[in-house]
Protein backbone atom coordinates (compact mmCIF):
# COMPACT_ATOMS: atom_id res chain seq x y z
CA UNK A 1 0.00 0.00 0.00
CA UNK A 2 1.22 3.19 -0.98
CA UNK A 3 1.86 5.95 2.01
CA UNK A 4 1.42 9.16 1.68
CA UNK A 5 3.15 12.35 3.59
CA UNK A 6 -0.46 13.24 6.04
CA UNK A 7 1.10 16.80 5.97
CA UNK A 8 0.45 17.78 2.25
CA UNK A 9 -3.32 18.44 1.62
CA UNK A 10 -4.86 16.79 -1.57
CA UNK A 11 -5.92 19.32 -4.34
CA UNK A 12 -9.50 20.18 -4.75
CA UNK A 13 -11.41 19.89 -7.80
CA UNK A 14 -13.19 22.93 -9.49
CA UNK A 15 -12.44 26.51 -9.44
CA UNK A 16 -13.26 27.23 -6.03
CA UNK A 17 -11.93 24.42 -4.46
CA UNK A 18 -8.23 25.59 -6.36
CA UNK A 19 -8.40 29.18 -4.75
CA UNK A 20 -9.48 27.88 -1.30
CA UNK A 21 -6.18 25.45 -1.74
CA UNK A 22 -4.15 28.63 -3.26
CA UNK A 23 -5.29 30.69 -0.06
CA UNK A 24 -4.76 28.42 2.27
CA UNK A 25 -0.76 27.84 0.82
CA UNK A 26 -0.54 31.60 0.35
CA UNK A 27 -2.49 33.69 3.32
CA UNK A 28 -0.91 36.85 2.27
CA UNK A 29 -2.90 36.73 -1.12
CA UNK A 30 -5.96 36.69 0.66
CA UNK A 31 -4.87 39.51 3.10
CA UNK A 32 -4.00 41.77 0.23
CA UNK A 33 -7.30 41.37 -1.37
CA UNK A 34 -9.23 41.44 1.96
CA UNK A 35 -7.68 44.98 2.82
CA UNK A 36 -6.90 46.03 -0.74
CA UNK A 37 -10.19 47.67 -1.63
CA UNK A 38 -10.15 49.55 2.03
CA UNK A 39 -7.03 50.71 1.62
CA UNK A 40 -7.21 51.86 -2.02
CA UNK A 41 -10.07 54.13 -0.97
CA UNK A 42 -8.50 55.20 2.41
CA UNK A 43 -5.32 56.14 0.63
CA UNK A 44 -6.15 57.32 -2.93
CA UNK A 45 -9.51 58.62 -2.57
CA UNK A 46 -9.82 59.76 1.03
CA UNK A 47 -6.20 60.60 1.40
CA UNK A 48 -5.56 61.76 -2.17
CA UNK A 49 -8.93 64.14 -1.97
CA UNK A 50 -7.33 65.89 1.26
CA UNK A 51 -4.24 66.36 -0.43
CA UNK A 52 -5.28 67.65 -3.30
CA UNK A 53 -7.48 70.45 -1.52
CA UNK A 54 -4.29 71.09 0.31
CA UNK A 55 -2.11 71.89 -2.75
CA UNK A 56 -5.30 73.79 -4.11
CA UNK A 57 -5.36 75.93 -1.05
CA UNK A 58 -1.79 77.24 -2.19
CA UNK A 59 -3.07 78.66 -5.26
CA UNK A 60 -4.82 82.25 -5.42
CA UNK A 61 -7.32 83.48 -7.95
CA UNK A 62 -6.63 86.32 -10.35
CA UNK A 63 -8.46 89.43 -9.42
CA UNK A 64 -9.20 90.67 -12.87
CA UNK A 65 -9.36 86.99 -14.83
CA UNK A 66 -10.96 85.31 -12.16
CA UNK A 67 -8.88 82.16 -13.38
CA UNK A 68 -6.71 80.03 -10.48
CA UNK A 69 -3.30 80.72 -10.85
CA UNK A 70 -1.48 77.79 -10.36
CA UNK A 71 1.70 78.82 -8.62
CA UNK A 72 2.88 77.82 -4.96
CA UNK A 73 1.87 80.62 -2.94
CA UNK A 74 0.75 81.78 0.54
CA UNK A 75 -1.74 85.00 -0.52
CA UNK A 76 -4.76 82.77 0.03
CA UNK A 77 -3.84 81.73 3.36
CA UNK A 78 -3.29 85.65 3.89
CA UNK A 79 -6.33 86.40 2.75
CA UNK A 80 -7.66 84.08 5.56
CA UNK A 81 -6.36 86.17 8.47
CA UNK A 82 -8.30 89.61 7.17
CA UNK A 83 -11.19 90.23 9.79
CA UNK A 84 -14.21 89.54 7.46
CA UNK A 85 -12.36 85.89 7.29
CA UNK A 86 -11.20 85.41 10.41
CA UNK A 87 -14.53 86.33 12.12
CA UNK A 88 -16.14 83.11 10.17
CA UNK A 89 -13.51 80.95 11.20
CA UNK A 90 -13.60 81.91 15.13
CA UNK A 91 -17.67 82.12 15.01
CA UNK A 92 -17.65 78.54 13.82
CA UNK A 93 -15.19 77.16 16.67
CA UNK A 94 -16.86 79.05 19.08
CA UNK A 95 -19.97 77.81 18.00
CA UNK A 96 -18.58 73.95 18.02
CA UNK A 97 -17.03 74.80 21.28
CA UNK A 98 -20.24 76.00 22.72
CA UNK A 99 -22.32 72.71 21.75
CA UNK A 100 -19.19 70.19 22.61
CA UNK A 101 -19.22 71.36 26.10
CA UNK A 102 -23.13 71.67 26.39
CA UNK A 103 -23.79 67.96 24.98
CA UNK A 104 -20.69 66.59 27.38
CA UNK A 105 -23.25 68.55 30.45
CA UNK A 106 -26.47 67.44 28.83
CA UNK A 107 -25.05 63.68 27.85
CA UNK A 108 -23.62 62.74 31.00
CA UNK A 109 -26.19 61.95 33.46
CA UNK A 110 -28.62 60.71 30.80
CA UNK A 111 -25.66 58.13 29.90
CA UNK A 112 -24.87 57.46 33.37
CA UNK A 113 -28.91 56.64 34.16
CA UNK A 114 -28.38 54.37 31.07
CA UNK A 115 -25.13 52.71 31.81
CA UNK A 116 -26.03 51.93 35.94
CA UNK A 117 -29.17 51.86 36.14
CA UNK A 118 -31.32 51.02 33.12
CA UNK A 119 -31.89 47.16 32.65
CA UNK A 120 -34.09 45.38 30.26
CA UNK A 121 -36.66 47.53 28.30
CA UNK A 122 -35.69 50.34 29.86
CA UNK A 123 -32.83 50.09 28.17
CA UNK A 124 -34.04 49.72 25.01
CA UNK A 125 -36.71 52.55 25.28
CA UNK A 126 -33.69 54.40 26.06
CA UNK A 127 -31.16 53.36 22.84
CA UNK A 128 -34.99 53.56 21.06
CA UNK A 129 -35.28 57.24 22.01
CA UNK A 130 -31.54 58.04 21.53
CA UNK A 131 -31.31 56.66 17.78
CA UNK A 132 -34.77 57.94 17.11
CA UNK A 133 -34.36 61.27 15.67
CA UNK A 134 -31.72 59.43 13.38
CA UNK A 135 -33.65 57.70 11.40
CA UNK A 136 -35.11 61.02 10.02
CA UNK A 137 -34.19 63.11 7.31
CA UNK A 138 -31.41 65.42 8.38
CA UNK A 139 -33.54 68.43 6.36
CA UNK A 140 -36.79 67.33 7.67
CA UNK A 141 -35.12 67.93 11.13
CA UNK A 142 -33.34 70.91 10.57
CA UNK A 143 -36.52 72.47 9.12
CA UNK A 144 -39.07 71.11 11.89
CA UNK A 145 -36.67 73.08 14.39
CA UNK A 146 -37.20 75.95 11.86
CA UNK A 147 -41.14 76.17 12.23
CA UNK A 148 -40.20 75.34 16.09
CA UNK A 149 -38.73 78.41 16.32
CA UNK A 150 -40.66 80.80 14.40
CA UNK A 151 -42.50 83.67 15.95
CA UNK A 152 -45.43 81.65 15.06
CA UNK A 153 -43.69 78.16 15.93
CA UNK A 154 -45.02 75.78 19.08
CA UNK A 155 -41.98 77.17 21.24
CA UNK A 156 -43.15 80.65 21.47
CA UNK A 157 -46.86 79.48 22.05
CA UNK A 158 -45.98 77.15 24.78
CA UNK A 159 -44.38 79.82 26.52
CA UNK A 160 -46.67 82.71 26.33
CA UNK A 161 -48.91 80.23 27.51
CA UNK A 162 -46.91 80.04 30.89
CA UNK A 163 -45.94 83.34 30.85
CA UNK A 164 -42.27 83.55 29.94
CA UNK A 165 -42.20 85.66 26.95
CA UNK A 166 -40.51 88.46 27.91
CA UNK A 167 -37.58 85.95 28.89
CA UNK A 168 -37.91 84.99 25.29
CA UNK A 169 -37.54 88.66 24.28
CA UNK A 170 -34.78 89.51 26.73
CA UNK A 171 -32.69 86.44 25.24
CA UNK A 172 -33.82 88.09 21.62
CA UNK A 173 -32.32 91.49 22.81
CA UNK A 174 -28.96 90.29 23.48
CA UNK A 175 -26.45 91.62 21.16
CA UNK A 176 -24.52 89.61 18.84
CA UNK A 177 -26.33 86.09 19.82
CA UNK A 178 -29.59 87.64 19.36
CA UNK A 179 -32.58 88.28 16.37
CA UNK A 180 -36.04 89.22 15.05
CA UNK A 181 -36.72 85.34 16.40
CA UNK A 182 -35.13 82.19 17.64
CA UNK A 183 -35.36 80.81 13.65
CA UNK A 184 -33.05 84.11 12.84
CA UNK A 185 -30.90 84.16 15.46
CA UNK A 186 -27.44 82.22 16.92
CA UNK A 187 -29.31 80.66 19.86
CA UNK A 188 -31.59 79.21 17.57
CA UNK A 189 -28.88 77.68 15.17
CA UNK A 190 -26.88 76.82 18.53
CA UNK A 191 -30.10 74.44 19.81
CA UNK A 192 -30.95 73.00 15.94
CA UNK A 193 -26.71 71.67 16.57
CA UNK A 194 -27.41 70.69 20.18
CA UNK A 195 -30.46 68.65 19.16
CA UNK A 196 -28.63 67.03 15.72
CA UNK A 197 -25.60 65.93 17.54
CA UNK A 198 -26.83 65.40 20.79
CA UNK A 199 -26.79 60.89 20.29
CA UNK A 200 -23.24 61.05 19.23
CA UNK A 201 -22.21 62.65 22.75
CA UNK A 202 -24.73 59.88 24.74
CA UNK A 203 -23.22 56.61 23.36
CA UNK A 204 -19.44 56.87 23.40
CA UNK A 205 -20.02 58.29 27.24
CA UNK A 206 -22.91 55.43 27.66
CA UNK A 207 -20.19 52.74 26.25
CA UNK A 208 -17.05 54.23 28.27
CA UNK A 209 -19.58 54.30 31.30
CA UNK A 210 -20.39 50.47 30.86
CA UNK A 211 -17.21 49.74 31.49
CA UNK A 212 -17.07 50.89 34.63
CA UNK A 213 -16.30 48.51 37.01
CA UNK A 214 -19.61 48.75 39.77
CA UNK A 215 -17.15 46.80 42.34
CA UNK A 216 -14.46 49.63 41.93
CA UNK A 217 -17.26 52.25 42.88
CA UNK A 218 -18.64 50.32 45.69
CA UNK A 219 -14.93 49.68 46.98
CA UNK A 220 -14.50 53.76 46.65
CA UNK A 221 -17.43 54.45 49.09
CA UNK A 222 -16.09 51.39 51.72
CA UNK A 223 -12.87 53.56 51.88
CA UNK A 224 -14.88 56.59 52.90
CA UNK A 225 -14.90 58.69 49.41
CA UNK A 226 -17.44 61.20 49.34
CA UNK A 227 -19.75 60.91 45.76
CA UNK A 228 -17.94 64.26 44.50
CA UNK A 229 -14.70 62.12 45.13
CA UNK A 230 -15.56 59.31 43.59
CA UNK A 231 -17.07 61.39 40.60
CA UNK A 232 -13.75 63.29 40.27
CA UNK A 233 -11.32 60.02 41.34
CA UNK A 234 -12.48 57.25 39.35
CA UNK A 235 -15.65 57.80 37.34
CA UNK A 236 -14.74 60.86 35.30
CA UNK A 237 -11.43 60.15 34.17
CA UNK A 238 -12.93 56.11 32.89
CA UNK A 239 -15.36 58.16 30.91
CA UNK A 240 -13.04 60.64 29.66
CA UNK A 241 -11.98 58.79 26.46
CA UNK A 242 -15.86 58.23 26.23
CA UNK A 243 -16.11 62.05 26.36
CA UNK A 244 -13.49 62.98 23.91
CA UNK A 245 -15.12 60.37 21.16
CA UNK A 246 -18.35 62.36 21.82
CA UNK A 247 -16.66 66.25 21.39
CA UNK A 248 -14.52 64.96 18.46
CA UNK A 249 -18.34 63.97 16.61
CA UNK A 250 -19.61 66.98 17.90
CA UNK A 251 -17.37 69.70 17.51
CA UNK A 252 -16.33 68.35 13.59
CA UNK A 253 -19.67 67.65 12.72
CA UNK A 254 -20.35 70.95 14.16
CA UNK A 255 -16.80 73.08 12.51
CA UNK A 256 -18.28 72.00 9.03
CA UNK A 257 -22.36 72.00 8.64
CA UNK A 258 -23.47 74.39 6.53
CA UNK A 259 -27.62 73.71 5.84
CA UNK A 260 -28.13 73.75 9.39
CA UNK A 261 -26.62 77.45 10.04
CA UNK A 262 -28.31 78.13 6.47
CA UNK A 263 -31.50 77.38 7.34
CA UNK A 264 -31.76 78.36 11.05
CA UNK A 265 -29.77 81.50 11.83
CA UNK A 266 -28.61 84.99 11.32
CA UNK A 267 -26.94 85.95 7.82
CA UNK A 268 -23.32 86.10 8.86
CA UNK A 269 -21.66 82.86 7.56
CA UNK A 270 -19.88 79.71 9.24
CA UNK A 271 -17.14 77.77 7.87
CA UNK A 272 -19.14 75.38 6.09
CA UNK A 273 -21.42 78.36 4.67
CA UNK A 274 -17.91 80.04 3.39
CA UNK A 275 -16.62 76.69 1.81
CA UNK A 276 -20.08 76.47 -0.27
CA UNK A 277 -20.20 80.21 -1.17
CA UNK A 278 -16.24 80.29 -2.23
CA UNK A 279 -16.68 77.02 -4.07
CA UNK A 280 -19.34 77.73 -5.77
CA UNK A 281 -21.10 81.26 -6.45
CA UNK A 282 -17.75 82.93 -6.11
CA UNK A 283 -15.95 80.53 -7.97
CA UNK A 284 -12.83 80.90 -5.84
CA UNK A 285 -11.38 77.19 -5.18
CA UNK A 286 -8.29 77.93 -3.89
CA UNK A 287 -9.80 80.37 -1.13
CA UNK A 288 -12.79 77.44 -0.24
CA UNK A 289 -9.73 74.88 0.04
CA UNK A 290 -8.04 77.13 2.46
CA UNK A 291 -11.23 77.53 4.43
CA UNK A 292 -12.06 73.42 4.50
CA UNK A 293 -7.98 73.15 5.85
CA UNK A 294 -9.07 74.97 9.11
CA UNK A 295 -11.49 72.03 10.06
CA UNK A 296 -8.67 69.90 10.19
CA UNK A 297 -6.38 72.28 11.57
CA UNK A 298 -8.11 72.77 14.35
CA UNK A 299 -9.60 69.23 14.74
CA UNK A 300 -5.66 68.03 14.88
CA UNK A 301 -4.50 70.35 17.52
CA UNK A 302 -8.00 69.58 19.79
CA UNK A 303 -6.74 66.02 19.17
CA UNK A 304 -3.03 66.61 20.37
CA UNK A 305 -4.22 68.20 23.55
CA UNK A 306 -6.45 65.65 24.03
CA UNK A 307 -3.91 62.94 23.63
CA UNK A 308 -1.35 65.47 26.11
CA UNK A 309 -4.10 65.52 28.51
CA UNK A 310 -4.25 61.27 28.59
CA UNK A 311 -7.38 61.33 27.48
CA UNK A 312 -6.61 58.14 25.19
CA UNK A 313 -4.93 55.71 27.75
CA UNK A 314 -7.91 53.87 28.63
CA UNK A 315 -8.86 53.52 24.84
Amino acid sequence: MNTRDASVTPARGGVWGRLSDLFYRRPAILLALLLGPPLFWIGVVYVGSLLALLVQSFYSIDEFSGRIVREFTFKTYLELLRPSNLDIVLRTVLMAATVTVTSAIIAFPIAYYAARYARGWVKALFFIAVMLPLWSSYLVRVYAWKLILANEGVLNWGVSKVGLSPLIEALLSLPVIGGPSLAFSYIGTFLVFLYLWLPFMILPIQAALERVPVSMLDASSDLGARPGQTFRKIIFPLALPGIVAGSIFTFSLTLGDYIAPQIVGSSRLFIGQAVYVHQGTAGNLPMAAAFSMVPIVVMAIYLWIAKRMGAFNAL
